[in-house]
């Protein structure tokens, strides 16, 4: 698919520049040109040397190298390329771009351009959730911008959350979704960046939106049950996986009514938002959310919450170990699959498992009602839960399927991409 096409690739500065060698070598080994722009702050974690060498070609760093505007001045650097990708696009880079500013290489190129950009965020948590970078997302995604990531996981900081850069594999296939796979020639306008804004916002790369129409409900994030006015019940749930299907669903055109816990993932843009502590909470959301196509109950609500909690702090002095009565929660998943009228064509629950994952996954699914069981193993050391990938056995009416560990970003495109494929097959009988 990428055979013959030319990347114009810009190296940002930070930790992550290393991953970009490894884009290099896969865009290479498909077929693709990769001509490499490596910023000074890139150039301090990575090599002109080593770019060139798995490139191929001549680094470019100055924006007044006399010698190459000779020879390729930078408009026409910047538009001989079939896409410009940014890896990884720092928070400075990204203002850059949105601010419309171009005081070096990199972000003249980036005003120059008039082909479609591609760029995989990666900086600390904080950063990212920065009320300035989230707006300067949202400026770049209406700009026609595609943004691919940041995921969930460790930092080099030390910090825990969203902010790391995309896998290189995971970029490559964005790439791939750039070009059509079905006529093998480039999708949107040829003005601007080259994207429809709309298309972009979606996250499809101006792919056909099969789910056009449809509203798509999705539960995620832990509860917080109250023991009293400061402790809780709760799990060590992060939400990323069910804000990367609101996305995907998002991206294929549903439109998503996200009902989330006190998740540490931020949620997704474009989608309606409905934040709630308790399973009862959560339950009462749903209701009010419906009627729906599509119900993904990927949240981890809590099974059992305090019979009374306290309204005032359990004080330790108090004498002995506080008694705390529990009492069950509402299975919202089986109250949802069971519904005698008014339920989503669709209905699909999840399994966090630390043993015997089909088993369990299959009599979930017959006992709760649901139509799939997107089912995990937890254990420890699997790093799933609150980590940045996943690894998942879809279990339908027709068996099961084990997916590979991906990103949870890539588990939920495909996840939405089979949802697609339901309503689909539904239409055609």
């Amino acid at each position: 698919m990428l055979s013959g096409r030319h990347v114009l690739l810009i190296i940002g500065g930070g930790i992550a520049a290393f991953k970009s060698l490894d884009l290099i070598r896969r865009l290479r080994a498909r077929g693709a040109e990769v001509t490499p722009v490596l910023t000074s702050g890139g150039a301090q974690f990575v090599t002109p040397l080593s770019v060139s060498a798995l490139a191929g070609r001549k680094v470019h760093t100055d924006l007044f190298d006399l010698t190459a505007e000779a020879e390729m001045g930078h408009i026409q650097l910047s538009r001989a390329a079939d896409l410009v990708v940014v890896t990884p696009a720092t928070a400075n880079l990204m203002a850059k771009m949105a601010q419309g500013h171009a005081d070096d290489l990199a972000s003249t190129l980036l005003m120059a351009t008039d082909k479609r950009v591609l760029i995989a965020p990666a900086m600390n948590v904080r950063m990212w959730q920065h009320p300035a970078t989230r707006r300067n997302a949202r400026i770049l995604e209406g700009d026609g911008v595609i943004l691919v990531g940041p995921d969930e996981g460790e930092m080099a900081c030390g910090e825990f959350g969203p902010g790391r850069m995309a896998e290189p594999e995971r970029i490559v296939a964005a790439i791939e979704e750039v070009f059509d796979p079905d006529t093998g020639t480039d999708i949107g306008t040829e003005t601007g960046t080259g994207i429809d804004a709309a298309a972009a916002r979606g996250g499809g790369g101006g792919r056909a939106r099969p789910l056009e129409g449809r509203h798509a409900l999705v539960t995620s994030g832990p509860t917080h049950e109250p023991i009293d006015p400061v402790r809780y019940i709760a799990n060590r749930s992060s939400g990323a996986q069910g804000s990367a299907i609101a996305a995907a669903l998002r991206a294929l055109g549903a439109r998503v009514t996200f009902i989330t816990g006190p998740a540490t993932a931020p949620p997704p843009d474009g989608v309606r938002i409905v934040a709630v502590e308790t399973a009862a909470q959560m339950l009462a959301a749903v209701n009010d959310a419906l009627p729906a196509d599509i119900a993904v109950f990927a949240a981890a609500v809590a099974d059992w919450r305090v019979a009374e909690a306290s309204e005032r702090k359990i004080k330790k002095d108090a004498g002995g170990l506080p008694e705390l009565q529990l009492a069950e929660n509402a299975d919202i998943l089986a109250r949802i699959a069971r519904m005698e009228a008014g339920r989503p064509e669709l209905v699909i629950g999840f399994a966090a498992e630390t043993h015997d994952l089909h088993e369990a996954a299959r009599a979930k699914r017959q006992r709760k009602g649901c139509d799939w069981i997107v089912a995990n193993d937890v254990s420890p050391g699997t790093c799933i839960m609150g980590g940045s990938e996943n690894a998942v056995t879809l279990i339908t009416g027709d068996g099961a399927e084990d997916w590979p560990r991906m990103s949870k970003a890539a588990v939920a495109a495909q996840l939405a991409e089979r949802v697609a494929g339901h309503f689909a097959l539904q239409a055609a009988r």
